[in-house]
């Protein structure tokens, strides 16, 4: 299956009289498409019958060009990017590329483009303003880190086959052209990349600080409820003991005033005896009692004192709270 191919001569190249008269020269279009043909058979040794970007680099040894430059040579002929050339696509190519000729091209064709060396110092740095030009025009000192071999190409054109220089600077032209767009498409991509980046690790810092405020909530609310119950412990315990207070002094009354009875009888030389055992028995009772009142109480005084060791290491590990989450 044939593909179709974008033309890479421009059309106002086509309309010029003196391309007209080239393409009439049966002679050297013949020897283009031959050279072009011998260059696709370099280039696919397998027999393939199309070359891919791989193979393109085979024309190394055969052209003045790095295999970089090979690549972007490749790119502009591969114009439905496919990824292969066919014969016919690559005589096309290179056909077009050298359409503007007035001349013969047997002596590129033969040399296979390698150049010449310069014949003056004085028309070298001319040419060498000229092409630094072009290259400038071209933005090429962003794309190429080594120009030597474009320019070694463009010398030679401009020496030997001054008609062809036009073409290979529209085909230098459109090569750049498209290198700098793909430039373009990668800056909008890491600039995208970026950007993305960024709205993630700002997705990111967010949820860290939600969540270092959901657990400062949170240790808030847990010291909290901590403290409340801790509280009402507290203020239960020490009602008990108001009680178990006021239950000691009530009996210590009472015993004083049984004392004070006691007393009384014994000035009065009570002698009964049931009088006695039954006063006997009745202050055993009240010792026994307040003896039992008085054990509640330590007893009360114990558990108090326990709820404030306790409420004394709460208070403390609250003000340790307090003082890591001001470290954070």
């Amino acid at each position: 299956m044939e593909r179709q191919k974008r033309r890479v001569a421009d059309p106002q190249l086509q309309e010029d009289p003196e391309s007209s008269q080239v393409e009439g020269d049966s002679g050297s279009q013949l020897d283009v498409l031959a050279k072009a043909h011998e260059f696709f058979q370099v280039c696919d040794v397998e027999g393939k019958g199309f070359i891919t970007r791989h193979d393109m680099q085979r024309l190394h040894g055969e052209l003045p060009l790095v295999p970089e430059e090979l690549e972007k040579v490749f790119d502009t002929l591969d114009a439905d990017g496919n990824g292969s050339l066919s014969l016919e696509e690559f005589t096309t190519g290179f056909s077009q590329f050298l359409s503007g000729s007035k001349e013969p091209f047997t002596e590129v064709c033969e040399t296979g483009f390698h150049p010449k060396p310069k014949e003056n110092i004085a028309a070298g740095n001319e040419e060498e303003d000229q092409f630094s030009h072009l290259m400038e025009q071209l933005g090429a000192e962003n794309i190429l880190k080594d120009e030597n071999d474009v320019k070694k190409l463009w010398l030679h054109l401009k020496k030997h086959e001054p008609h062809l220089l036009s073409n290979f600077e529209e085909f230098l032209t459109k090569i750049f052209s498209q290198l700098h767009k793909a430039d373009d498409e990668k800056n909008s991509l890491e600039c995208a990349l970026q950007n993305k980046m960024s709205a993630y690790d700002d997705e990111i810092q967010y949820l860290y600080e939600e969540m270092e405020q959901q657990i400062k909530t949170e240790k808030e609310k847990v010291l909290l409820e901590g403290a409340e119950r801790f509280q009402s412990r507290q203020q239960e315990l020490e009602q008990k003991l108001v009680e178990k207070e006021k239950e000691f002094e009530q009996l210590s009354q009472k015993q004083k005033i049984l004392d004070k009875q006691s007393k009384e009888l014994r000035n009065v030389k009570y002698d009964t005896t049931m009088e006695n055992t039954k006063l006997r028995d009745t202050n055993q009772e009240l010792l026994n009692s307040l003896h039992r009142t008085s054990e509640e109480l330590i007893t009360a005084q114990q558990q108090l004192e326990i709820l404030q060791d306790e409420a004394k290491k709460l208070q403390e590990e609250k003000e340790m709270c307090v003082i890591l989450e001001k470290r954070n």
